[in-house]
C-alpha cells in the first residue's frame, strides 16, 4: 500500500494492518508531505506532533471540516473555533452531562443490552456478535435518545454510513443520504417544537446560552453529525474491544475475574485499535512542526491511530496489554475539541461487554472461523463468530 493510496479516495476497507506502513513513514519523516492530484497533504504521524496539532486550534484549525463534511451535514461543531465553538458546544452539551448519562444507563442502555443479549442467548450456543450486537445496538441507542421512531434500521444505518463516508470524488450517496435524513427528521423536529417530550431533540430546541439558541440548520447539523458519529464510531469501538479480549484469552480471563480491569481494556483498545485513524486540520499560518515547514492554508492530517503506535511514546506499541494503563491515547481528541460523546460511548461499550461476559458463559472465538480487524480510515472486525456454553 502506497502513501498516495492513503489519500487518493481508494476504498481500503479490507486492509488488515496499515500500521507497518505508517511506522515506515514515521521513521523516514516526522511529517510526511504527500501530493495527490496537485494537492499537498502534510501527514502527521508522531505522538508529540499529533498532540500539538490537536491542542492548538488557533494554528491548526478545524474549519477544514466544512469542506470535508459541510456538503452533507451543513455547519457542525466540528468546524467551529473560538467563541462560536464555546457557545455552540454549551448549547448541545447538556444532553451529555453526567446526570443525563446516568439516566440513559438505567432507562435506555441497560434495557437495550438486555434485549440484544437475550436474543443471542435464545439462539445459542453460537453467535456472530457483529451482526447480532455491535452493528445495530449503538444506532438504536442514538435513535431512542433522539426520540426518533425507526422501523427500518438497515435503511437508517445505510443512510448514516453513506453520510459519514461522503467523498467529494463520489458525492451522490452521501448527498442522497443527507436529503433522506433531513426529510425524515424535519417533521419530527416540527412536532417536538409544538409538543416537547423527554428526548434529545426537545432538549436541543429548548437550549439557550447567553441569549443564543440553536437554529433549525444548527439542529440538523448536530443530528446529522450525531447519527453517524455516535453510531458508527461506537459500533466499531465495541467490536474492537470484543475482538481484543477474545483474541487474547489470558487477558479475557483476567477481565472476567476482575471487572475493574475492563475499563483498562477499553483504554488499551482505544490506543491499540481506535475506530477512527485520523482527523483533518488546516494551518492558519506558516508553522514548523517536527522540523518540517508547513505553509499557511496547508491541509494537515493528524493521524491519531499511528500516533497511538509511536514507539517513542509507547514501548512495544503493537502489543495489546491491559496492564499498560495508558489513558493518554489520542483517540477522543484533545483540548477544546475533545469528543463530546465520550462518556456515552464509554457507557455503551462497558455495559455491553459486561453483559457478554456475564450472560454468555465461557464465550470464546469460534476456532473454525477466522476474523480480523480491517480498514484504514475506519477500523473494526469483519465478524466476531463465537461459541458459549
Amino acid at each position: 500500500m502506497s502513501e498516495q493510496s492513503l489519500l487518493d479516495g481508494s476504498i481500503l476497507s479490507e486492509v488488515r494492518d496499515p500500521y507497518p506502513m505508517f511506522a515506515a513513514m514515521r521513521r523516514s519523516e516526522r511529517v510526511a508531505r504527500v501530493e495527490v492530484e496537485g494537492q499537498v497533504f502534510h501527514i502527521v504521524l508522531r505522538y508529540d506532533d499529533v498532540s500539538q496539532v490537536l491542542r492548538d486550534p488557533e494554528t491548526f484549525s478545524s474549519s477544514i471540516m466544512r469542506d470535508v463534511m459541510g456538503p452533507v451535514m451543513g455547519r457542525t461543531i466540528l468546524e467551529m473555533n473560538g467563541r462560536t465553538h464555546t457557545v455552540h458546544r454549551s448549547l448541545v452539551s447538556g444532553a451529555f452531562r453526567p446526570q443525563a448519562i446516568e439516566r440513559y444507563a438505567k432507562m435506555l442502555v441497560e434495557p437495550l443490552v438486555d434485549e440484544y443479549i437475550g436474543a443471542i442467548q435464545r439462539n445459542g450456543p453460537r453467535a456472530e456478535l457483529v451482526s447480532q450486537l455491535t452493528n445495530h445496538y449503538p444506532l438504536t441507542v442514538i435513535a431512542r435518545l433522539l426520540g426518533v421512531p425507526i422501523s427500518d434500521y438497515q435503511q437508517f444505518q445505510k443512510w448514516s454510513l453513506d453520510l459519514i463516508g461522503y467523498r467529494a470524488t463520489r458525492p451522490e450517496p452521501g448527498l442522497a443520504a443527507s436529503r433522506a435524513l433531513k426529510a425524515f427528521l424535519a417533521p419530527i423536529i416540527d412536532q417536538r417544537r409544538e409538543q416537547p417530550q423527554e428526548d434529545l431533540i426537545s432538549e436541543l430546541l429548548a437550549a439557550e446560552v447567553e441569549g443564543e439558541r440553536l437554529t433549525q440548520d444548527d439542529i440538523f447539523g448536530f443530528l446529522l453529525l450525531l447519527l453517524p458519529a455516535g453510531a458508527e464510531t461506537t459500533f466499531r469501538l465495541l467490536g474492537n474491544v470484543l475482538f481484543a479480549l477474545l483474541s487474547h484469552p489470558e487477558q479475557l480471563e483476567e477481565v472476567r475475574a476482575d471487572r475493574t480491569q475492563l475499563a483498562w481494556a477499553l483504554e488499551e483498545t482505544l490506543r491499540w485499535e481506535p475506530p477512527l485513524l485520523g482527523t483533518a486540520r488546516k494551518a492558519t499560518r506558516a508553522v514548523t512542526l517536527g522540523g518540517v515547514q508547513i505553509p499557511a492554508r496547508a491541509k494537515v492530517s493528524a493521524m491519531i491511530g499511528p500516533a497511538n503506535h509511536d514507539e517513542d511514546h509507547y514501548p512495544d506499541p503493537d502489543r495489546f496489554d491491559i496492564h499498560r494503563h495508558a489513558d493518554d491515547h489520542l483517540s477522543f481528541g484533545l483540548g477544546k475539541h475533545f469528543c463530546l460523546g465520550y462518556h456515552l460511548a464509554r457507557l455503551e461499550v462497558l455495559t455491553a461487554v459486561n453483559a457478554v461476559l456475564d450472560r454468555l458463559p465461557n464465550v470464546r472465538l469460534d476456532p473454525e472461523q477466522e476474523c480480523w480487524i480491517r480498514g484504514v480510515s475506519f477500523r473494526s472486525p469483519n465478524q466476531l463468530p463465537v461459541l458459549f456454553d
